[in-house]
């Protein structure tokens, strides 16, 4: 069985509860499962939050901003900064094979929009997005596109 590494935030639980969910959804399908580290829990259990990534990975991040709406008036990341401090550590943003965005569409545009900032930032694509936990569809459909970026990476 094959492993894609992921590194991600949840600060609420959907993140992780979409993780598990498409964790099984790719054991079963794929034959492939999920390595996904949640870099809240390290900093929260003091292990090093920074450190050097080797292997090819993606990232899950939820939406956690404050101030203006986005586009015009400014906002500014809150909760999030670890994962993106892991990112930006040496050279681990050119291992990443794309970032999924996370969020809640009450927030118009803010909807994901942090994912959106990291992909233009550090070069890599949004692949997907998705709101709360996710959908069975939104698995399927992510689950696809894991797979199918880490067969051409392969």
């Amino acid at each position: 069985m094959q492993t894609i590494q992921v590194y991600y935030i949840s600060l609420s639980g959907n993140t992780t509860s979409f993780l598990e969910r498409l964790d099984r959804y790719l054991q079963k399908e794929f034959q492939e499962s999920l390595n996904y580290i949640n870099v809240k829990d390290l900093v929260k259990s003091g292990e090093p939050s920074t450190f050097k990534i080797n292997d090819p990975y993606f990232a899950f991040l939820p939406a956690y901003l404050e101030g203006g709406n986005g586009l015009d008036t400014g906002n500014v990341e809150i909760l999030t900064t670890p994962l993106r401090r892991l990112i930006a550590h040496k050279d681990n943003s050119k291992h990443c094979l794309g970032i999924i965005g996370s969020g809640n569409r009450n927030f118009n545009k803010q909807f994901c929009l942090t994912a959106h900032q990291y992909s233009e930032e550090f070069g890599f694509p949004v692949l997907d997005e998705f709101e709360l936990r996710g959908t069975e569809e939104d698995i399927k459909r992510i689950a696809h596109r894991l797979n199918t970026r880490m067969i051409e990476w392969r």
